[in-house]
């Protein structure tokens, strides 16, 4: 049963990541050929990418293998064997369990390491990709448009990457329309990005609505051209790329860089371990919410509805505690209140499971009132 969960899990896994990765992937493959980039770089990004899709779906993939094998099981009458052989349901739920903290493990190495890595790698490229792009539209001896509103010229680039009198025309601000001229200039490359530094040069700054002029004379002058292409290359980081243990107990640095407070990271970094243990609460609801009903000649679909509905109820719960344990310093333990949920819920359900139901009572009773009338029929 166990290896029949994870061969279904990475089938399904399979599948699922596959499309989620395919809707994320054209719009990675539409940018980065519009900047010219090659195939190798759209498949090195897409690899980048892989991590937060797989976190993303592990929990519905071990659910619907969960609920995959036990519904097999179950129409081919195993079940209903095993039972028959003294295997209660606490002892068939062994293997979906063990299956559940595979996944669980597996979800750990993902969230507090592999996301994390490839989230800041891709940061990087990226980075790299706009100083590349950037460095493209550096044409000397012509005026290129790198931006909307943006116009720039360079009349001599020396081979040591030495600009040589510049002329950049920033429209973009419908009130204030700028204008630099400089002698020289160079490109420096920032944990920003890349920025323009000029020389021995005039700012020109118009007031459209006034038409007043102001000019300014520079020694120097820093101009950031990763706006030009991209929308800012920011050196702060995303709570996605911050390694676990900075989250759980995070310095005033990293408060500042993400604006987030101490109880909104210290909830996220808990929260990853929930994401974990909820892929075992999902492979538990499927196999519990079947094995419960017993054998049917019918299918198991309502209960299969019944399963999904229990998984998406406590999705929200979860998304709910979240929301609450970022917001108040000290409730970080709300984020584990879902999954705590989910165990009592498969708990009980697995013990229903033990006792005979209803219909199976009313049944018993009906044959042993038939089996009274027959002997009291063969005695008289």
């Amino acid at each position: 049963m166990l290896s029949q969960l994870v061969v279904l899990f990475g089938f399904y896994g399979l599948v699922l990541v596959l499309l989620f990765w395919v809707n994320r992937a054209v719009q990675l493959f539409d940018q980065l050929i519009a900047n010219g980039q090659t195939a190798l770089v759209f498949l090195e990004f897409s690899a980048m990418i892989l991590p937060g899709v797989i976190v993303f779906i592990t929990p519905i993939a071990s659910f619907a293998s969960a609920v995959s094998v036990t519904n097999r099981l179950n129409s081919e009458s195993e079940l209903v064997v095993a039972q028959a052989a003294g295997y209660g349901p606490f002892r068939l739920a062994r293997p979906v369990l063990v299956f559940g903290l595979l996944t669980a493990l597996f979800m750990l190495l993902l969230t507090h390491i592999l996301v994390p890595m490839s989230q800041l790698r891709f940061a990087e490229r990226q980075a790299e990709i706009a100083e590349n792009v950037t460095a493209r539209f550096l044409t000397e001896g012509s005026f290129v448009h790198p931006a909307h509103g943006i116009t720039l010229y360079i009349r001599e680039i020396s081979p040591a990457g030495e600009l040589f009198d510049i002329f950049l025309s920033d429209e973009r601000d419908e009130e204030q329309h700028y204008t630099y001229t400089a002698r020289r200039a160079l490109i420096v490359k920032t944990e920003f990005g890349p920025r323009l530094v000029m020389f021995d040069g005039l700012a020109q700054v118009i007031n459209t609505a006034s038409q007043r002029l102001t000019t300014t004379g520079f020694e120097d002058f820093t101009y950031n051209i990763a706006t030009l292409l991209t929308a800012g290359q920011q050196g702060a980081r995303y709570i996605a790329q911050i390694y676990t243990p900075e989250l759980l107990d995070p310095p005033v640095a990293t408060l500042e860089e993400t604006g987030q407070t101490r109880a909104a990271l210290r909830a996220e970094g808990h929260f990853r371990n929930a994401q974990a243990l909820y892929s075992v609460v999902t492979a538990m609801s499927g196999f519990s919410m079947l094995i419960v009903a017993g054998f049917s000649r019918f299918g198991l679909w309502r209960q299969v509805v019944i399963a999904l509905a229990v998984v998406a109820t406590l999705q929200s719960v979860d998304n709910t505690m979240l929301d609450t344990a970022r917001r108040t310093e000290g409730r970080v333990w709300l984020v584990y209140v879902a999954t705590l949920i989910g165990v009592v819920f498969n708990v009980i359900v697995l013990y229903l499971a033990t006792r005979p139901s209803f219909s199976d009572l009313r049944r018993r009773r009906r044959t042993q009132r038939e089996r009274d009338r027959q002997l009291s029929e063969a005695r008289a």
